[in-house]
């Protein structure tokens, strides 16, 4: 943090940004993947967004990754953009944009876990015991084929990539504290991030969504999402949250992680079409509960692991 405070406006602004560009983009991505298929707009958005940012590091004369460093920037770029982004933009063609937002949210959990049983970095007191429980209910309230919430569960396979895409998230969150990367946090996600969106071009192609893909055929609403979620989504609101971590504590900038879903929710909701009954409205105060209980609390390291992976956005 720099000693002097900047202007109090400037600080409003960059968390609204994080806040509700972040959360908008899940309803962007419903609009886009509709048209166009998933793991190739996904390629898109972060092929294109990762060009301006690598341009803009080079622009400031800031040093090229070395061999060791690309490697470990790939290793990445596949668990956090094929894996998590990639299944992100493919459950979206089955799930609503705001229950996969809520879905996502669930990364804190995953994380403790892996500290807990894995890392052993974390113990399992209490607190963090209810916040786990709370948060797997909220899950399995989202999945269950249980009628008497009303309102339809979300489709098993969207639901499982979710999950896989919190967990390969959780994976790169921890992997990122002992790989070899740049020094330079902007280096190090703008060479992710291209990276990322190179591997989700080649995965689009041995998926074979370019067969029967006519980019005359798609429409200008989608356009304007892939513009929306590379331009607003990966490049303003990236710049936002660097600014930020630079003026303000992780705890405050880590907020995002439980305002990003309740946005994308509404958003879905209002704006998207989508369905708000009882399951949602349960299942996403769970895992925001959980969210809420894990980031903050004491002696957490998962605040500080996801805020670095953040970056990569």
């Amino acid at each position: 943090m720099t000693s002097a405070r900047p202007v109090r406006w400037k600080t409003l602004l960059a968390f609204a940004i994080i806040y509700f560009v972040w959360g908008s983009t899940f309803l962007a991505i419903r609009v886009g993947v509709r048209e166009v298929p998933p793991f190739l707009l996904a390629g898109m958005r972060f092929f294109t967004a990762g060009i301006v940012l690598f341009a803009w590091t080079r622009a400031r004369r800031i040093a090229l990754p070395n061999r060791h460093q690309w490697l470990s920037a790939s290793l990445l770029a596949v668990l956090i953009f094929v894996f998590d982004y990639g299944l992100l933009f493919w459950a979206e063609k089955r799930v609503p944009s705001g229950i996969a937002a809520v879905m996502l949210a669930t990364i804190p959990v995953f994380m403790a876990l892996a500290e807990i049983i894995f890392l052993k970095t974390q113990s399992l007191s209490p607190r963090l015991t209810l916040a786990l429980s709370v948060g797997v209910g909220g899950v399995i309230i989202l999945v269950s084929r249980s009628a008497s919430f009303g309102d339809r569960a979300i489709d098993p396979a969207g639901a499982v990539a979710l999950l896989i895409a919190a967990v390969c998230w959780s994976v790169a969150a921890i992997l990122t504290r002992k790989l070899s990367l740049p020094e330079s946090k902007l280096m190090s996600s703008a060479s992710q991030m291209l990276a990322g969106g190179i591997l989700l071009i080649i995965a689009a192609a041995m998926l074979g969504e370019f067969r029967n893909f006519h980019i005359g055929a798609v429409s200008a609403k989608a356009w304007i999402a892939l513009a929306y979620l590379i331009v607003a989504g990966s490049i303003v609101a990236f710049t936002a949250y660097v600014w930020l971590i630079h003026h303000e504590s992780p705890t405050k900038v880590g907020t995002y992680a439980y305002v990003n879903p309740v946005v994308a929710v509404l958003l879905g909701y209002f704006v998207g079409g989508e369905a708000l009954g009882a399951r949602t409205i349960a299942g996403t105060f769970l895992v925001l509960v959980s969210v809420v209980v894990i980031t903050t609390a004491p002696k957490n390291q998962i605040e500080d692991q996801k805020i670095e992976i953040k970056e990569a956005e």
